[in-house]
C-alpha cells in the first residue's frame, strides 16, 4: 500500500504542470499500463481509470487507489455527484499521494447515468460547481474537471460556459474538456467517441474569455503533431496542453515525444528511452516483481499490444502474447520471446494495416 502523505502547500499548477497527459480510459489505463507509459516520457501527466466515490468509501481502496510512486505526476479521476462524498473521497485520494483530483463530467454510460455523474452533470452545472467547492476545501492539491461541450439538445455555448462559469466561482484549478457532445440516448459510449463531431473552436472561445483558467483539449488527437496544431490553432491565446486518450495507448511510442514539447518556460528534454525495445527492457524489473506478487503476464503484457507500428514481425510479437502470457505460470520468458521476433527494420503497410485491426477498440 502506498503511504499516506502529509499535505503539502497547495500547488496551483494543474496537470502536473505538464502540457500533454493521458486520459483516464476505463480498463486501459490501470497501474501497469501508467507505470510502462511513464517510462516513456518523464513529463506526461497520468490519470488513473474512473473511480467512483462509493468504491473509495465503501469497497477495498488498496485495489482501487494504490499506484507506484515512480507514476507521479499522477491525478485520479473521480466518479460521483454528493458534495459531501467527493469531499471525503479527495480527502483519502490526497492522503495516498495523487498529485491531482479530477472529476469526470463527461462519461455517456448508461451505468454512470444511473448513478448520477459523467455527463449528465452537463445538465446540474450548480452541482458540478457544489463538488468542486467541496472537494476543493478538503485538500490541498489541484481540483479540476474533465467535461464535454454539452449533451444531447442543449446549445454548446450556452452549456460549456455555464458549466465553467459554475467551477470557476467555485475555484477549479483547470477544466478538460473533450470537444465532442455526449448523446446520452441514442450513441454507445465508443460512439460518443466517434459521432458527435469535435469542436475545437468552441474550446478554444471558452479560453479567449476566460484566459486565467487552465484549460487543455481532448478529443480526436492522433498525432503530437495534430495536437500541436489544435493548441495553438492560430489564435492569440494557446490552449494550455492536450490529453491523448486511445492514440496513446494504441500507440505507446507517440508518448517518446512528450518530453520535447514541454510548457511555456521550460527546456525541451530527451526522451527517457530511444524506443519501445529499451521501454521493454525498462519495464522487466517491474514485471518481475509484480509476477512474484502474483499478478498475471497478460494484466500487464496487454498494454504493450501497440508497440512497434511498422516494425516487421509486430504481429508475430501481439499473437505471442495473446497466446503465451495467458497461460498459467507464463514469465519473462513469454516476453523476451515475443520481442525477439520483432526486426528493428519497417514493415510493409500490410502489416501496419493488422496492427490496427488486432488492437482493441473500445475505452472510456
Amino acid at each position: 500500500m502506498f503511504e499516506p502523505v502529509a499535505y503539502k502547500t497547495r500547488n496551483i499548477s494543474p496537470f502536473g504542470g505538464a502540457r500533454y497527459a493521458v486520459a483516464p480510459m476505463l480498463d486501459w489505463t490501470d497501474k501497469h499500463c501508467r507505470f510502462f507509459h511513464r517510462l516513456l516520457s518523464r513529463r506526461v501527466q497520468l490519470y488513473t481509470e474512473m473511480v467512483t466515490t462509493g468504491a473509495i468509501l465503501f469497497g477495498n481502496k488498496a485495489r482501487f487507489l494504490d499506484f507506484s510512486p515512480a507514476e507521479h505526476p499522477i491525478a485520479v479521476q473521480l466518479g460521483g455527484s454528493d458534495p459531501g462524498e467527493l469531499a471525503k473521497a479527495a480527502r483519502i485520494c490526497a492522503d495516498w499521494g495523487y498529485g491531482e483530483i479530477n472529476l469526470n463530467v463527461g462519461c455517456p454510460s448508461d451505468r454512470v447515468q444511473n448513478g448520477r455523474f459523467g455527463a449528465c452533470l452537463m445538465r446540474e452545472p450548480a452541482l458540478v460547481g457544489d463538488c468542486v467547492a467541496a472537494m476543493r476545501g478538503a485538500v490541498s492539491i489541484p481540483v479540476t474537471v474533465k467535461c464535454r461541450i454539452g449533451v444531447d439538445d442543449q446549445d454548446t455555448q450556452e452549456a460549456l460556459d455555464a458549466l465553467a462559469e459554475a467551477v470557476v466561482q467555485a475555484g477549479v484549478d483547470g477544466l478538460v474538456v473533450h470537444a465532442r457532445k455526449a448523446w446520452l440516448s441514442g450513441l454507445s459510449p465508443k460512439e460518443n467517441r466517434d459521432i458527435p463531431p469535435l469542436d475545437y473552436a468552441r474550446v478554444h472561445r471558452l479560453k479567449q474569455d476566460r484566459p486565467g483558467l487552465p484549460v487543455m483539449l481532448n478529443g480526436g488527437l492522433a498525432t503530437l503533431a495534430a495536437a500541436e496544431d489544435a493548441i495553438r490553432d492560430g489564435v492569440e491565446r494557446p490552449l494550455d496542453g492536450a490529453m491523448i486518450g486511445r492514440a496513446a495507448y494504441q500507440n505507446p511510442e507517440i508518448l517518446l515525444g512528450v518530453d520535447a514539447l514541454p510548457p511555456p518556460g521550460e527546456a525541451p528534454a530527451p526522451a527517457p528511452v530511444a524506443d519501445g525495445f529499451e521501454a521493454i527492457d525498462a519495464f522487466m524489473p517491474y514485471v518481475g516483481a509484480q509476477l512474484q506478487a502474483g499478478v498475471r503476464l497478460n494484466q500487464m503484457t496487454r498494454h504493450l499490444l501497440g508497440l512497434f507500428p511498422g516494425r516487421r514481425g509486430a504481429r508475430l510479437f501481439r499473437r505471442h502474447l495473446a497466446t503465451e502470457a495467458v497461460r498459467h505460470g507464463a514469465g519473462l520468458e513469454v516476453l523476451r520471446a515475443a520481442v525477439a521476433l520483432v526486426s528493428r527494420e519497417p514493415a510493409g503497410e500490410a502489416d501496419e494495416g493488422a496492427r490496427q485491426a488486432a488492437l482493441p477498440q473500445g475505452a472510456s
